[in-house]
């Protein structure tokens, strides 16, 4: 749910940024920079919970915590590359599998009830699905939305 709010509280200050500096809307600069912002905010939870981030990862993958910093510095990388126009193509293509890939993550932690800033197994249940699956199809549609707009 923070992401989302993230996601959109930088959609509408970037837009209203982008508008004082611009004679016309910008919504394309305004949803990658809202994304940007959010990858960033998302990536700093690999570093903070790398415990209970690592915990979310299904068993049949090996070296949990690795995985979580290389994420999370993916995150950090990917982000500016959507802003920069020449590079915002392929960043979305590569966000957009990425979102793909750690979505199995997520399935995994809802099913496990990881609380992954506690690193417990008290956190929500399978009901979390029915958001978090929606959401990781609405953060792939954002992406390809305004990500794949070259102008």
């Amino acid at each position: 749910m923070k992401p989302l709010i993230v996601l959109g509280t930088a959609f509408g200050i970037a837009l209203l940024i982008t508008r004082l500096i611009s004679p016309v809307w910008d919504f394309a600069l305004a949803g990658n920079i809202a994304m940007a912002t959010m990858l960033v905010f998302t990536a700093i939870g690999h570093f903070v919970y790398p415990k209970g981030m690592a915990m979310m990862i299904p068993d049949f993958i090996p070296l949990k915590t690795l995985w979580v910093y290389v994420t999370g510095v993916f995150e950090v990388l990917a982000a500016p590359c959507l802003v920069i126009p020449v590079t915002r193509h392929p960043a979305a293509i590569v966000l957009i599998v990425f979102f793909v890939c750690i979505l199995p993550a997520n399935i995994n932690a809802a099913v496990m009830k990881v609380d992954f800033e506690k690193a417990s197994y008290d956190g929500n249940d399978l009901r979390y699905l029915w958001f978090r699956i929606p959401l990781q199809l609405f953060f792939i549609s954002w992406v390809w939305f305004f990500g794949m707009y070259i102008g």
